[in-house]
């Protein structure tokens, strides 16, 4: 006969009670749905999260749009010192009309430098000919040495290019005019945003007159001007100098800077080949 299997010894437990057993499923359910609240709240917070970055991005890419659309990412204006200065002196100065001194095949670049800093103007030459060869023969000239801002208007324009040194009387020009380009405008869109320089005109100029009076487009407000002021660039470095100027606007909000900001010099160069890259409230008047 084969040997017979032992027996298995059956190990003696204490008798559990219904009660305990209702305790521990009662703690089991308990624990069960305090892991089902905690899942679940991260992964709210996860779609919270993706919906701030979906919603984040667009905004970061348009405030690097804004910065690059309105100079090159210049730092704010708060960073900018100026140097404290006298008003200059009345400029008595006649000139005439000046002859075709540009080619349309080069660019040309204007360092204006200014008692808060230097700001740099990219001249179209291709698109506005006209304009850039009146703003070039003036600075090579010496016609904007030594001359002061005449208006800084809140988040609008600074101005410049006055030969008495201020825009509110009738000694605001060189001696002549010219009549230049206007910009054209894509519907929807702005002839001068933020960062270009044109000429100012009086109230009974006709569109596209360029003297010797300019303008520097500092804020949101200039991107409502009518397409009738003749430009001749926009600034390319230096714009948070232009809005330091505009910082000192009266408590009007237009009018002559509390500060005296003045123009050392204007020096153009030739530094590139052309390229075929254009710049793009009271309106600005002389």
């Amino acid at each position: 006969m084969p040997p017979q299997p032992s027996r298995v010894r059956l190990l003696n437990c204490a008798t559990v009670s219904k009660a305990s057993r209702r305790e521990r499923q009662r703690q089991n359910r308990a624990a069960r749905r305090a892991y089902e609240e905690r899942r679940a709240k991260r992964q709210k917070t996860l779609r919270t999260g993706r919906r701030v970055a979906i919603l984040a991005v667009p905004a970061i890419i348009a405030i690097v749009l804004v910065q690059v659309l309105s100079g090159g990412g210049s730092s704010s204006s708060s960073t900018v010192t100026c140097q404290t200065v006298k008003k200059p002196a009345v400029k008595n100065v006649k000139l005439t009309t000046p002859p075709v001194g540009i080619s349309q095949a080069v660019n040309y670049v204007a360092t204006m430098n200014t008692s808060c800093g230097t700001i740099t103007i990219a001249l179209d030459s291709q698109q506005y000919p006209t304009a850039v060869n009146n703003f070039v023969s003036l600075a090579n000239q010496g016609f904007y040495d030594n001359m002061a801002f005449v208006r800084a208007a809140k988040d609008f324009v600074v101005q410049a290019g006055s030969p008495d040194q201020s825009n509110t009387t009738s000694n605001g020009g060189p001696g002549y005019s010219v009549q230049a380009e206007v910009p054209t405008t894509a519907p929807g869109g702005s002839a001068y945003p933020v960062g270009t320089a044109a000429f100012a005109t009086g109230g009974s100029d006709p569109p596209g007159t360029a003297s010797s009076q300019f303008f520097i487009v500092t804020g949101n407000q200039g991107l409502s001007l009518s397409p009738t002021y003749a430009i001749f660039g926009k600034v390319t470095k230096g714009l948070n100098v232009a809005q330091k100027i505009d910082s000192f606007a009266p408590t009007s909000g237009d009018g002559p800077p509390t500060t005296v900001v003045v123009i050392k010099s204007v020096r153009i160069t030739t530094p590139t080949a052309a390229s075929t890259t254009s710049p793009s409230s009271t309106p600005p008047s002389s």
